[in-house]
């Protein structure tokens, strides 16, 4: 074994040991001192790294930030996401959501979420990386979900998936982002009930036609 053949793995692990450093840095003190305050000079401070070496991996502070959330969920191996298939699609959904809010309730996430959610709104590139490495992957799982309740007629066979996800997960988002009232748990199950049994009237709540 070559002497550069011995010194590549050394590298690359202390250049995962530095990534993961300034990930967790920005992640910590995304926390403390809050989004408008975060700059890449302090999270190379805090990482023990030069300022240069986060820009020459990173376009933005945001795009540290985005790693960075990612980063918490590498023990997955990198596996595609997979939703619940039980067989009853209103307790998979619901159980699913209910862990949404509990993740977006928790303060840890909070600042990182809603600091991802500002640079997206604002940065084109950021956006697409966004689509292309979670919200898509995401968005596929749920599709999955869906479609595997449509193969067993429990939604009709021409529901349009990708607006049942919107309509299944968005108002909980929205909800969230705008803080236009609490995250509960009554909350996201009526969110279920509602986007699975439509806005149209039960026969029960119909009125009696008269002869």
């Amino acid at each position: 074994m070559t002497t550069q053949q011995r010194a590549t793995p050394n590298a690359a692990r202390r250049r995962e040991t530095s990534r993961r450093a300034i990930l967790t840095a920005a992640f910590d003190l995304l926390q403390e001192v809050g989004y408008a305050k975060l700059s890449i000079e302090g999270i190379a401070t805090r990482a023990g790294v030069g300022k240069q070496t986060i820009y020459r991996w990173w376009p933005s502070k945001g795009a540290v930030i985005f790693d960075a959330f990612l980063m918490l969920s590498e023990g997955s191996g990198g596996e595609a996401p997979v939703l619940p298939d039980t067989g009853d699609l209103a307790a998979d959904l619901t159980a699913v959501l209910r862990a949404t809010i509990e993740e977006l309730n928790d303060p840890r996430y909070d600042q990182p979420m809603r600091a991802l959610a500002t640079e997206i709104a604002h940065d084109p590139e950021l956006a697409a990386a966004y689509a292309e490495r979670l919200d898509g992957p995401l968005k596929e799982a749920k599709r999955r979900r869906l479609r595997s309740a449509q193969q067993a007629g429990q939604l009709a066979e021409d529901l349009d998936l990708d607006v049942a996800v919107e309509l299944i997960w968005g108002p909980v988002l929205n909800r969230w982002l705008q803080r236009t009232g609490p995250l509960t748990t009554q909350y996201v199950d009526r969110v279920v009930a509602t986007a699975l049994n439509g806005l149209r009237p039960r026969p029960t709540d119909r009125t009696p036609t008269r002869r």
